[in-house]
């Protein structure tokens, strides 16, 4: 079996998992989100705890075992805490706001970027140059930041689009006579 399957997941205050065949969904404070099911792996609900089991003779149920889990433990951390990515602008006229469901964006282009966002995704512009993104679905979450840095990826001379906070960039030296 999976190491990363035989820890259990605990289940916060307010954090509800229904189970069935098919769907797994997990309710809490901050929404829902919904699992379709592998039939490799057995969940159930121990006390306060989940708990994935591989399916004996079923193909690939260890490893899947050990994924489940990882896909469940994000779940439930979405859904008490919630997951944020944040990015950062960089260049000289580069801005950022966010208006309802829609991040507008001036990255340089002869035209404004406009990003919609889907729904359980929300977008905050704290400054010009920043972006926050905040959700319940953390694969969700990353998959939107991904689609707005691509708009722009951080170019490796002067360093300048847009990149996540955490990013380093290693600057290439420019051509000498």
């Amino acid at each position: 079996m999976s190491r990363v399957a035989k820890n259990p997941i605990v289940l916060p205050q307010g954090v509800d998992v229904a189970l069935s065949a098919e769907v797994i969904s997990v309710k809490g404070p901050l929404g829902a989100i919904t699992f379709s099911a592998n039939p490799a792996v057995k969940v159930e609900k121990e006390g306060g705890t989940l708990v994935c089991k591989a399916v004996e003779g079923a193909a690939n149920s260890n490893a899947l075992s050990g994924t489940v889990r990882a896909i469940l433990a994000n779940m439930v951390a979405g859904v008490s805490k919630g997951f944020e990515r944040k990015l950062n602008l960089v260049g000289v006229g580069y801005r950022a706001a966010a208006q309802g469901d829609t991040l507008n964006l001036t990255l340089g282009f002869s035209h404004p970027v406009a990003h919609k966002m889907p729904a359980g995704v929300k977008c905050e512009t704290p400054t010009q140059t920043e972006i926050v993104i905040k959700g319940v679905d953390k694969q969700q979450v990353g998959q939107v930041a991904a689609e707005i840095r691509a708009y722009r990826k951080p170019e490796p001379y002067k360093g300048k689009g847009v990149r996540y906070s955490d990013e380093v960039i290693v600057l290439k030296e420019t051509k000498k006579k």
